[in-house]
């Protein structure tokens, strides 16, 4: 094989991953993976000026905390999702295990999430809430990103709930498996606690 050209970086053949081609069980592997991936639960609640909607989401995540923003997915097949796309305020409750029939209740089809048996109020502003959660926060959407089959929007926090600094002895409620989980601090006693990011990350 003849050198390389003087100051022609030497190009390499590229590893063997021993990856499936795309296409490949690749939609099957990825609902597999997401399937068994944990994920915490939020109820998001709005009006576009059509009635109070609500649902509940696994795919809320965090964006930067100045200013405070966090992105979530709706789907184009349910309706409630395209109320909340619509609407230009919301409201994200961080729900607890002892949520989990309320989150139940946003998760279902056909169910009446704002009944005369469900307890629900208006903020000052107008949006839907449910004040039985302890954390939730007031956002205002920001953007939207249109994908085949979902939309991905991005809402930046303006106000929170009474009370929001309070420490939380409840049990977070995830999801994983198609089930609800309580999830609480893994208790060893040998070793101490393992802390996921160091103080200075700048990932939280």
């Amino acid at each position: 094989m003849s050198a390389p050209s003087k100051g022609m970086p030497e190009k390499l053949a590229a590893p063997e991953t021993g990856a499936a081609p795309a296409g490949s069980g690749m939609t099957e592997a990825f609902l597999a993976a997401f399937r068994h991936h944990p994920s915490g639960v939020a109820i998001i609640t709005a009006d576009a000026g059509e009635g109070p909607v609500a649902l509940t989401v696994s795919s809320l995540i965090s964006i930067s905390a100045a200013p405070p923003m966090v992105a979530f997915s709706l789907s184009a097949s349910s309706s409630s999702a395209r109320a909340v796309e619509r609407s230009t305020s919301v409201v994200v409750h961080f729900v607890r295990r002892v949520d989990m029939q309320l989150a139940r209740l946003c998760a279902t089809s056909g169910k009446e999430r704002f009944g005369p048996d469900v307890r629900w109020a208006r903020l000052e502003s107008g949006e839907p809430y449910y004040p039985q959660v302890e954390l939730w926060f007031r956002a205002e959407l920001r953007g939207r990103l249109e994908t085949p089959g979902a939309c991905l929007v991005t809402a930046e926090l303006t106000s929170v709930s009474p009370g929001a600094h309070a420490t939380r002895q409840a049990e977070a409620l995830v999801y994983s498996n198609r089930a609800w989980h309580g999830l609480g601090p893994v208790v060893d006693t040998v070793s101490a606690p393992v802390l996921l990011w160091p103080d200075d990350s700048a990932t939280f």
